[in-house]
């Protein structure tokens, strides 16, 4: 961490940034104290939407300048807890330059059930888009998608199993909430910190995925003992989405106490 300074809004840390990053934020001293030690937002910028703008129009300059790699024209909340009021709305391609974290929804799809080893239970896999920015032709649970700023989790949720897999809200409204997932990983602009909900579907064994926003390039359904050889043996899964998978299979009795790294990943999810 000594490579990062922590960012600090409204006097509270919620975020760190890399030191060549913050160097150029000391060309909007408007918007931005820089010191040797941290980086914190003007206390002049002292309600939402003042802080939004002024934040917009900085990291619309540096993604200009080709110092944010990924633009997606879309508003993540900035704040320190789910539940949290969102002090500011910024860019999410600018999200992990400022270390914050982001919140996301993610939706296992399944059919059937296990028994020890007789692996009835089917799970549908999405291949993402081998055009996305991130992970192009990873594989991905059936659904998912960050959390923006102007809908509820539940919302998002419905939104999204509609653009990606054809889920109708009545349908996608029956999805279960089974808790939450955590990370940190380093990239090399900055640190992602993601807290991501995850939700359980069991499908009926006729139903079709169908893709409306050209984010999937195909989808699979796969046995469960598939699944989890894919992500124990390969990188092929997004490196988020295999957590997912991990979780699912503890929750569902898969990897079982016997499996020596048993408590080892349960903590890991939850770091």
């Amino acid at each position: 961490m000594s490579a990062y300074r922590p960012f600090h809004v409204a006097g509270a840390p919620l975020g760190w940034v890399k030191g060549d990053f913050a160097a150029a934020l000391r060309d909007f001293p408007d918007v931005f104290s820089v010191t040797d030690s941290a980086v914190s937002l003007q206390d002049r910028l002292q309600d939402f939407r003042a802080r939004t703008e002024a934040v917009d129009g900085v990291v619309r300059r540096l993604w200009e300048q080709g110092l944010i790699h990924h633009w997606f024209e879309e508003k993540f909340p900035v704040k320190d807890a789910h539940g949290a009021t969102p002090l500011f709305d910024m860019e999410r391609g600018a999200i992990s330059m400022f270390g914050l974290p982001a919140f996301g929804v993610h939706l296992n799809g399944y059919v059937g059930g296990y028994v020890g080893h007789d692996a009835a239970m089917k799970m549908w896999i999405g291949e993402r888009s081998h055009e996305k920015p991130v992970e192009p032709g990873k594989y991905d649970q059936l659904v998912a998608g960050g959390q923006p700023a102007n809908l509820s989790v539940r919302e998002n949720l419905i939104k999204e199993c509609a653009e990606e897999a054809g889920i109708d809200a009545v349908l996608a409204s029956q999805a279960v909430p089974v808790g939450a997932i955590t990370y940190t990983m380093e990239l090399p602009e900055g640190l992602r910190r993601d807290v991501l909900y995850n939700f359980d579907l069991e499908l009926d064994p006729e139903f079709i995925p169908v893709n409306s926003d050209d984010e999937v390039h195909a989808f699979h359904l796969w046995p469960i003992d598939k699944v989890m050889a894919v992500v124990h043996d390969t990188d092929d899964f997004k490196f988020n989405c295999s957590l997912v998978v991990i979780d699912f299979l503890i929750r569902h009795g898969i990897i079982t106490p016997d499996h020596p790294e048993y408590i080892d990943c349960i903590k890991g999810l939850r770091s």
